[in-house]
Formats: structure tokens, C-alpha cells, sequence
């Protein structure tokens, strides 16, 4: 499919699925707000970096990563807290469908580059979440929940979530944590909110997965979109802008 096609393809999607975003997320000077940075790793960013890298530079990704690291350091100044998941594997413990990637040691797990001076922040927290659903990852074997401790500690009442992939991880860790909250699991939690322009997906051109055994088409655009739709018909927002309080 050529790009002209695969636009149009786009287009008509949007046309019977058409998402309608909730604006402008304005955040409040008095806090209340957190902020969820899911797998902005080498591994799924950093061109090259792995299995699931980009092969070649990437816009959408490279947007999402100048948004993390906008909206990290506007949280870094406030001093409000950051919870940042970073997909990290043991070798010998894989993650069908998916190839080996970001194995401990490897350098796949880490931040990107530019926001590897966020690990010296005393407002961060971070967990290595070893599933695709970092809710998941978080449960502890005493049946307790880390990030739900996150929220607790901090009084948190919204959420603002960014990373990769739109349509796996930050679906999943969205809908779980949702259906947290509906059960009163993540209290005072009242808001997952995800920024669209500070999430991205990967692109695997359907003429690529066609010539490649067990893969499976995976259009940026089009599952970019489907992520943020899903996402939104599970409860959460999806903003398009993020502005501080005037």
C-alpha cells in the first residue's frame, strides 16, 4: 500500500471511528496531578537500539519523546511526582508474541538519552515492569499495588499518561488502571488522561508483515488512532494539548 493509499485507508477509519479528544488538559497550580511515563526506553524509541526499535528515525516517536521530556522537566520545577514504567526482561523469561527485547543489561531498558537526567530526580519513581500492563506489573506478592501506593502517597486525582506504544502498553496500563479505580482500587484516583501528541506506536507496513512468517500489519497511524479510540471508550480522556494553569 502505497502512502497516498494507506492516507486514504486512514482517513476512512477516522471517518467511521472518528475520535473526539477532550481538548486542553490545564494543569492545576495546586497539583493534584501525576505524571506516567510508559516505556520511553531505548528499546522502543532509540533508532536501532533492539528488536522492537525503529529501524530508521521516526516523527511520531521522536514527538512523543520531546513531549516526555517537556512535560518531565515542567514537573521536575513544580517538584510534582512522576511515575515512570521502564519494560525491562530477564533472558530467560520471554514475552510471546514478542522478540527478546529490553533484557537487563542490554541498555534496550534505559531512558532514552534525553531523559536519562530524570533518574537524579527526587520526584521520580520508577518501576521495571516486566508485562506489557504495568497495573499488572505493579502487584506486588503481598497482593498490595506499587503504583496504586504511588497515587496514595502523593494524593494523586489525575493521572497524565504518555509513551509507547499507544495501542499496547499505554492502552493496557490505561484500561487496567481505569478499572481499578471503578472498584475503588486507586483511590483518590479520578482521571487517566492521555495526551495524544505524547504517544506513539510503531509502524510495520502491511507489505512488510505479508512477506515476513508470524507477522502482523501494525499501520503507525491507523493503530495510533485505534489506541487512543479504545482507550477512550474504556473512560479515559485523551487531550491533545497540555497547558499549565496561567
Amino acid at each position: 500500500m502505497g502512502s497516498e493509499a494507506a492516507a486514504a485507508a486512514v482517513d476512512l477509519l477516522r471517518s467511521q471511528v472518528p475520535l473526539q479528544t477532550d481538548g486542553e488538559l490545564v494543569l492545576p497550580s495546586r497539583g493534584g496531578v501525576g505524571l506516567v511515563l510508559v516505556d520511553v526506553v531505548n528499546g522502543f524509541c532509540t533508532v536501532g537500539a533492539g528488536n522492537l526499535a525503529p529501524v530508521a528515525p521516526n516523527k511520531q516517536i521522536e514527538k512523543m519523546v520531546e513531549e516526555a521530556c517537556r512535560l518531565a522537566k515542567l514537573f521536575c520545577e513544580k517538584n510534582w511526582p512522576i511515575f515512570a514504567f521502564l519494560d525491562t526482561h530477564y533472558q530467560d523469561k520471554p514475552e510471546p508474541p514478542y522478540p527478546p527485547h529490553c533484557i537487563i543489561g542490554s541498555g534496550e531498558e534505559n531512558f532514552v538519552p534525553a531523559l536519562e537526567w530524570l533518574e537524579n530526580e527526587p520526584n521520580l519513581t520508577i518501576k521495571r515492569k516486566n508485562c506489557i500492563d504495568g497495573y499488572i506489573s505493579s502487584i506486588e506478592k503481598n497482593g498490595s499495588n506499587f503504583f496504586a501506593d504511588w497515587v496514595g502517597k502523593y494524593q494523586i486525582e489525575t493521572v497524565l499518561v504518555l509513551g509507547i506504544c499507544t495501542d499496547i502498553c499505554v492502552l493496557d496500563f490505561a484500561s487496567s488502571t481505569l478499572a481499578a479505580r471503578n472498584i475503588g482500587q486507586v483511590p483518590p484516583l479520578q482521571d487517566v488522561v492521555i495526551y495524544s501528541e505524547g504517544c506513539a506506536t510503531y509502524d510495520l507496513p502491511v507489505e512488510f508483515a505479508m512477506n515476513t512468517k508470524g507477522a502482523l500489519a501494525h499501520p503507525q497511524d491507523l493503530m495510533h488512532h485505534m489506541g487512543l479510540y479504545i482507550a477512550k471508550g474504556r473512560g479515559a480522556k485523551v487531550v491533545d494539548r497540555v497547558v499549565l494553569e496561567p
